[in-house]
């Protein structure tokens, strides 16, 4: 037995199909809203066109239907009737001189032999035998001779005379005779007949171009209403309280939304409209939530873009994305639109190619128009990664926005709220009272997306091991999103390079506890707080291709003194001054090539932008900046410091590490056995070392 319909099914399912016949004519009328306006005409003139082409063969098909069912009619009769399938042998044939027509009309008529040969569905070769005299006058008419005679035949005297014959029923002597009129005939066939299959094809072909077309908007429609489209306030999940550690920010926006719900009051004071919002700042730091919640907030569709995305790759690109941007925020009439990633739009105008800033210049006219009497109520909110003290912003540019919310990284406290946030999401899957203090250490300079990210990844190794998220779990989460995916295959079968990476390492490590040491005066519980060092690795690091790394947190102090720069020198020089004291000059490696770098550069910022080591303190970097980009010229004085001051702090690095050197034999042994060692197994080893009294008085 079949299940009796549901209640409601067929309301149910009207109401669906109206649903979708609307989201399907408002995506139209979307797509047509944001196309140039030589696109609208030729859309429009092809619709009108097909409309009319349409309704004519409609009124062609009802004036033609009558006419058809007659003439099948006589073919009926002609069929059953006199004289089918048979012509009179004794009937002489001649040519007729005339048109078909006018014979029929000045003629005496006794029969019309019509011989015709199927080629197509629609298509027929055929002859006309007309007896008039005791004689056969044979014709063959054009196609709108056929068309006027089918009309004519329906009221003519001569119509009930019509006889219609196959070629397949004549005779052989008659089939001859209209083989030898074909030949006749053969200059004279219509067109349509001769080249029937080429009508046939044209007509496909006309289909398959209209298929494309249509397919084409239909890509076209897709494609753009799945890149241009808004999102409802209904659809963004959270709020903005779970922004965690962001009251300063969260004020701003307060700002915003203050003005723009009681925009007619500020429009007294003479603000009017400050509409026009721009977000910088690090990545991860909020932008696009905030955006998002602030929609909800003040129950705005918003639509979301990328700045990057803008240009297409042609001329005019960017400029034209970014007027249909315009053109569906102001069909919205009160919504926000986002634009991420936008520094380039920020970019200094004036390249040589002039179409360099369209898309700039496009959206500075686009911001204007927005403020405009006429204009919609539009919130641009542009967000950038732009750093306005280092990058050269563009001043007309800036001057378009009256508000600028400058997002940063988290504080400690912050930081350790933030986590908190992502743990309570979680709570039943944590640990109690965790002491969290370790990992807001570690993820000094984190921002609130690597936060989650950690927290996320904790949340996984914690399924894959079956157990719950706990400090170690964290730690282990952290160190795969800060440093990256580790193995211990790369070096396990390579005796020397594991020996040469356990030394160049320990040689960084020395040199930092060494100084620790004598800021705490030796006091064990305080450096396990305060040395940067996590662990020490002889794992394979392959996001910076290095055979070993050390695992550290980030110093808390923004401001570096003259001493704090040297010490960070003497660290990165570290590594290199140990392979040399164990392996010789000659038995250095290229290990040491990314702590050479970030030496030059330490030292280039120390003498060339900070002036130190200089009897003035002057930045000659900011005058020999290359304006066209490719870096800055470091002039003889300043490389000549440079070479000075780092030849000099290798020398004390080498100094430290000479005296450490049996302490460094016995920490490479334990490292080479374990592969990896934290800072608390690192200080038992270095405590049991000397408790043991072994010497520390340089090389043997």
């Amino acid at each position: 037995m079949s299940n009796p319909p549901k209640p409601g099914g067929t309301a149910r399912s009207a109401t669906g199909l109206r649903f979708s016949v609307k989201k399907a004519i408002d995506r139209i009328r979307v797509w047509f809203t944001i196309q140039p306006r030589v696109l609208k005409v030729a859309m429009l003139s092809l619709c009108v066109l097909m409309v009319a082409a349409g309704l004519y063969s409609f009124s062609l098909m009802l004036r033609r239907g009558p006419v058809a069912g007659q003439v099948g009619a006589f073919v009926m009769e002609g069929q059953t009737g006199v004289g089918v399938g048979s012509l009179n042998d004794q009937l002489p044939v001649v040519l007729g001189t005339s048109s078909l027509l006018s014979f029929l009309e000045s003629h005496p008529i006794e029969r019309v032999n019509v011989i015709y040969k199927p080629l197509m569905w629609n298509v027929s070769e055929r002859i006309f035998l007309i007896e008039s005299h005791n004689r056969y006058y044979a014709f063959y008419p054009s196609d709108m001779e056929t068309k006027i005679f089918t009309d004519k035949a329906v009221t003519a005297a001569w119509g009930g005379k019509l006889v219609f014959i196959p070629r397949s029923e004549l005779s052989a002597s008659h089939l001859r005779l209209i083989e030898r009129l074909d030949e006749r005939f053969s200059g004279a066939r219509p067109q349509s007949e001769k080249y029937a299959w080429t009508t046939i094809a044209s007509g496909l072909l006309s289909v398959l171009a209209l298929l494309g077309v249509l397919g084409f908007l239909f890509m076209q429609v897709k494609g753009q209403f799945k890149a241009l489209k808004f999102i409802e306030p209904s659809q963004v999940h959270g709020s903005i309280d779970d922004l965690v550690g962001m009251d300063d920010i969260k004020a701003e926006v307060a700002q915003i939304k203050d003005q723009y719900q009681r925009r007619a009051e500020y429009a007294e004071y003479g603000i009017a409209k400050p509409f026009n919002v721009m977000f910088s700042g690090p990545a991860g730091t909020g932008k696009t939530k905030l955006a998002s919640y602030l929609a909800k907030e003040l129950r705005l569709p918003i639509l979301f873009h990328s700045a990057a995305n803008l240009e297409t790759g042609l001329v005019s690109g960017g400029s034209n994305t970014l007027t249909r941007i315009l053109a569906l925020a102001k069909r919205r009439k009160r919504c926000i639109v986002f634009l991420d990633e936008a520094q380039d739009l920020f970019m200094k105008r004036g390249g040589r190619r002039k179409f360099d800033d369209d898309t700039s210049n496009t959206f500075l006219s686009v911001l204007d128009g927005v403020r405009s009497r006429n204009g919609a109520e539009i919130i641009w909110i542009v967000a950038s990664n732009f750093n306005s003290e280092t990058m050269a912003m563009d001043e007309a540019m800036l001057r378009r926005f009256q508000m600028k919310v400058d997002f940063r990284l988290p504080n400690q406290e912050e930081r350790l709220a933030i986590i908190d946030h992502y743990l309570g999401q979680r709570a039943d899957k944590v640990l109690p009272d965790l002491d969290l203090r370790h990992l807001v250490a570690v993820t000094e300079g984190c921002s609130p997306a690597d936060l989650e990210t950690i927290v996320n990844q904790a949340g996984i190794t914690a399924v894959q091991a079956k157990g719950m998220i706990g400090a170690g779990t964290l730690m282990q989460a952290a160190e795969r999103v800060l440093v990256g995916n580790v193995n211990i295959n790369t070096t396990q079968e390579r005796q020397r390079d594991r020996r040469i990476i356990a030394t160049h390492e320990w040689g960084h490590f020395l040199v930092d506890l060494d100084r620790e040491r004598k800021l705490t005066h030796d006091n064990w519980e305080q450096m396990l707080a305060e040395v940067k060092t996590i662990k020490i690795s002889l794992k394979a690091n392959p996001r910076t291709n290095a055979l070993g790394f050390v695992f550290h947190k980030q110093g808390v102090n923004l401001l570096k003194t003259k001493g704090d720069i040297e010490h960070e020198v003497r660290v990165l020089l570290g590594g290199m001054a140990n392979e040399e004291l164990f392996f010789g000059e000659e038995g250095t490696t290229n290990g040491a090539h990314n702590d050479i770098t970030r030496v030059t550069k330490l030292l280039h910022h120390a003498v060339g932008e900070m002036g130190m080591y200089r009897k003035t303190r002057l930045n000659f970097g900011a005058l020999s900046e290359d304006k066209s980009g490719g870096g800055k010229e470091v002039d003889d004085e300043t490389r000549s410091i440079m070479e000075a001051q780092s030849e000099r702090l290798y020398g004390e690095t080498r100094a430290i590490l000479a005296g450490l050197m049996p302490l460094t034999e016995h920490l490479v042994a334990k490292l080479l056995d374990a592969n990896e060692m934290n800072l608390s197994e690192a200080l038992f080893e270095i405590r049991n070392f000397e408790i043991a009294g072994l010497s520390f008085t340089g090389p043997r």
